[in-house]
């Protein structure tokens, strides 16, 4: 039947993407919207394209052999694509197709010029645009033409770009089906893109137009320069006209050519700034329509647009929800966590549930609203002072927001300034005891949770973990705990300040705290090399390690010849840090506990590189280094004036940094040692709910927030739809790199560094474990994948805890995120690594194996030649 292969865009709308793909179905929707004008056109539906892919039984086969291949593999993907791409223009198209094809030609008028446009069913989503992956045809004349076009659009779903795209994200080549919209030509003035926010910083309220003569083929295809105008709140707030050497004209018998631009037009305008003004008003109109902001394509003709194309923009960082109109500055929690991958909604309910400060959730991501900090002189201070000692771009992007007068309100202060963010100031003398008793605290307090969690089940279960997170945050609040913390925060930054003020030395507190005691994460790297002591001994041990990739390993050990000891070993091991894993804040993450092949590319670099004895030797050696450095610095500090005064208040605080700083690390493995405990006891829920046929998998329980998972275990039902939505959701997080502060009108402001005392070329961070180390950089993004030597550099994205027995192989350190005392930092200093963190991109602007010298004192990182 005809309808089934053609329907008519007024026919159809946004909620058709099966019938019409996303490019037909979004045309659909525009011409529903009041004002907007859309060249008329029918679209050949998927049914259409079905029928053609029917008519080729050997493109299975070929799609067999395509799903199986590595997306790294490009010469194979070229070449089969390629096959594919021949085998669809070459069947010919059956009768009654062509014939519903002609037939809506004749209805529009069979030679008028044509645009002939792919419209794949996953292209012009919310969360994947696919933007330029299949092909438009432009100016096409006459049916015979216009047939062989939709051929070449049905088989463009097959381009070695498209293919590689659908591989990369996850999407199976049989569930993409192809439709082709079929338009009138337009013959514009001027031509351009239309995006309803920023794409360049987010911004919801400026929206930016591209503009050029002609056809936007010129634009999109890159052979010239657009005018881009910039408009707020119905004004153009901004503008830049580019010299326009060169258009694309249509050709009267069909197709496009180039065409040199006039000299007197090149820089004059393509649009009036009224014109520019009229446009965004009609984008906005679209966006409101489609509900998301919109990335447009657009034609003047005759003094009015007409609309030939509208997308979601997929790249913007989404907002958090707030449900009021006012404005909001948000700072990352995952920037201070040392964790900016996106978290599933189980992980990000879960750590909101426990966590000390309301927290608010976009694009996978959690953040904190600061707002009212900001409004108020006093509060401002402490909360801009406390970013700036933990990461000085968020500092700076705060600063940024601040410079707006009109953005954040300036409130008097309401009373008495509050404590600094960190919490309350520790006390004059704190008592070290503290800290043995904290940890003792913590300790039974997590014995009781584990005794009484046993018995508990379904809702029962739930109304246990309520009250279990509150004793979670009652240990983490108790004064005495952030007391100890700011403790040894606080005495670091005197030491850093003061040294530096009378001494002239810049991080002296790096080497004082070498070796510091009771630093779990630091203990637990060293614990890691006194795996590998018993291990190293044992070469069918060592072999049967290294070809080991099933979870269940340990079990096979015994049968080896000293695998019993190593096997003991490693359950030690897995009994006190078992919990851990890189990006722990997120509960659904597989703990080392649960996947333990995690560790052995570590443990057998331990192995390789270490002596026995290592762990104890090299706590000992930084213990004496912190000792000499403490001598030193007392004996110097004698020499000047008032020097036994200034060597007195030093010695005070050296000692309060060695008594409290290694604490600074305990908190997080008291929260990590709690999750793990929830998360064993609701994945046993999970395994209930998948016996009694409530869910597919248990692992489904991670796409659920904590009070929707309760809700299934009370009803025993669950929303297999919404499930399957947040996979979806979660997938696309991966691709957005979330901003250190995020505004409400959806701006990312990143931050920058002001210093201009680096070498040129050199990249820009914090300086946060002295010293200056030069040597091979590793670009390690999964720990799972370490290959270290002696000698290498670390560069990655973010360490955590869980990174640190890495940290015992290397000798130096550079990350992306990071502050002076987020966890790499700490550790960085306890083993005596110069560290450089907060250095953007820097895993994508160092290569791997690169030579480079990380200057951990001064803050920057040369590449070598």
């Amino acid at each position: 039947m005809i309808e089934q292969y053609v329907r008519d865009l007024q026919e159809v709308d946004e909620t058709q993407v099966a019938v019409v793909g996303g490019k037909g179905a979004h045309l659909g929707g525009l011409y529903r919207i009041e004002g907007i004008r859309v060249p008329a056109g029918f679209c050949v539906t998927t049914d259409a394209f079905r029928r053609i892919m029917a008519e080729a039984p050997s493109i299975d086969d070929q799609l067999d052999r395509l799903s199986r291949l590595n997306p790294d593999d490009r010469e194979a993907i070229r070449t089969l694509s390629a096959q594919i791409r021949r085998t669809i223009e070459e069947i010919a198209i059956p009768g009654d197709l062509a014939a519903a094809i002609t037939s809506a030609l004749a209805r529009l008028g069979e030679q008028a010029a044509y645009a002939v446009r792919s419209s794949a069913t996953a292209e012009d989503l919310p969360t994947a645009s696919f933007a330029g992956q299949q092909d438009t045809y432009l100016n096409v004349v006459g049916p015979t033409a216009i047939l062989q076009h939709v051929s070449r659009c049905w088989a463009s779903l097959f381009t070695e770009r498209a293919v590689t795209y659908r591989q990369r994200n996850g999407i199976d080549h049989r569930t993409v089906h192809m439709a082709v919209v079929v338009q009138q030509m337009v013959f514009p003035h001027a031509a351009g893109i239309l995006f309803t926010a920023d794409p360049v910083t987010g911004n919801r309220k400026i929206a930016t137009v591209d503009a050029g003569f002609g056809l936007g083929e010129a634009l999109v295809s890159g052979l010239v320069n657009p005018d881009v105008f910039k408009v707020r709140h119905g004004e153009v707030v901004a503008k830049a006209i580019a010299t326009k050497q060169r258009t694309v004209h249509a050709l009267p018998t069909g197709g496009t050519q180039e065409v040199a631009i006039d000299s007197q037009r090149q820089e004059q305008p393509a649009l009036t700034d009224a014109q520019v003004v009229r446009l965004v008003q009609l984008g906005r109109r679209i966006e409101a329509h489609f509900g998301h902001p919109q990335d447009i394509e657009w034609c003047l003709v005759d003094d009015g647009f007409q609309i030939v194309q509208s997308r979601p923009i997929t790249t913007l960082f989404p907002i958090p929800e707030t449900g009021d109109q006012e404005n909001h500055v948000y700072v990352s929690v995952g920037h201070g966590q040392m964790m900016t991958d996106p978290m599933k909604p189980l992980g990000l309910s879960m750590w909101r549930l426990t966590a000390m400060t309301p927290m608010h959730e976009a694009g996978g991501r959690l953040f904190v609203d600061v707002t009212r900090r900001l409004t108020s002189p006093a509060s401002r201070a402490a909360l801009l002072d406390v970013m700036g000692r933990g990461d000085p771009l968020i500092r700076d992007a705060l600063e940024t927001v601040l410079d707006r007068d009109d953005f954040v309100p300036s409130l008097p202060d309401a009373g008495p300034a509050g404590p600094p963010a960190g919490g309350p100031s520790a006390p004059t003398e704190p008592d070290p005891a503290t800290v043995t008793e904290l940890i003792e605290r913590s300790q039974a307090s997590i014995a009781t949770l584990e005794r009484d969690i046993r018995t508990k089940t379904g809702p029962a279960l739930f109304d246990f973990l309520l009250a279990a997170f509150e004793e979670h945050k009652r240990v983490l609040s108790d004064p005495l705990n952030l007391q100890a913390i700011m403790a040894g925060m606080e005495a670091t930054w005197w030491l850093n300040d003061k040294l530096q003020e009378w001494l002239g030395e810049k991080n002296a507190a790096d080497t004082l705290t070498l070796s510091a005691p009771d630093n779990v994460t630091s203990e637990m790297g060293l614990a890691l090399l006194d795996v590998a002591d018993v291990i190293r001994p044992q070469p069918e041990v060592v072999a049967f390690l290294e070809g080991v990739e099933d979870e269940g390993f340990l079990g096979e050990l015994a049968k080896l010849a000293g695998g019993t000891e190593a096997r003991d070993a490693m359950e030690a091991y897995l009994d006190r840090y078992g919990m851990r894993c890189v990006g722990e804040i997120d509960i659904t993450r597989p703990r080392w506990r649960e996947r333990p092949t995690t560790l052995l590319p570590v443990i057998l670099d331990n192995v390789r590189n270490f002596e026995p004895g290592a762990a104890a030797r090299r706590f000992e050696q930084g213990r004496q280094k912190a000792q000499k450095k403490e001598q030193g610095v007392l004996s110097r500090l004698r020499a000047l004036p008032n020097g036994d005064q200034k060597a007195d208040e030093a010695k005070r605080m050296v000692d309060r940094v060695r008594a409290f700083i290694g604490y600074r690390e305990y908190p997080k493995y008291d929260i990590v040692s709690r999750y793990f405990v929830y998360k064993q006891a609701l994945l046993k829920e999970a395994e209930r709910l998948v016996q009694a046929d409530v869910l597919s998998e248990t692992e489904d329980i991670f796409y659920l927030t904590f009070q929707e998972l309760h809700d299934v275990v009370r009803s025993n039902q669950v929303d297999d739809q919404l499930i399957q939505q947040r996979k979806d959701a979660f997938r696309s997080y991966h691709a957005l790199t979330p901003p250190r502060v995020l505004t409400s009108d959806g701006e990312a402001v990143s931050g920058a560094y002001r210093r201009d005392d680096a070498p040129a070329g050199a990249l820009i961070g914090l300086p946060v474990s002295a010293g200056t180390i030069e040597g091979r950089a590793r670009v390690i993004l999964d720990m799972a994948e370490a290959d270290l030597e002696a000698g290498d550099i670390l560069v990655t994205t973010f360490t955590d805890p869980s990174w640190s027995p890495l940290f015992v192989g290397i000798a130096g350190l550079v990350t992306e995120v990071g502050g002076l005392m987020t966890h790499g930092a700490v550790i960085a200093r306890e083993y005596g690594l110069p560290a450089v963190v907060g250095v953007e991109r820097a895993a994508r602007l160092v290569r791997d194996g690169q030579r480079i010298r990380v200057h951990g004192t001064e803050g920057y990182v040369e590449i070598l030649p």
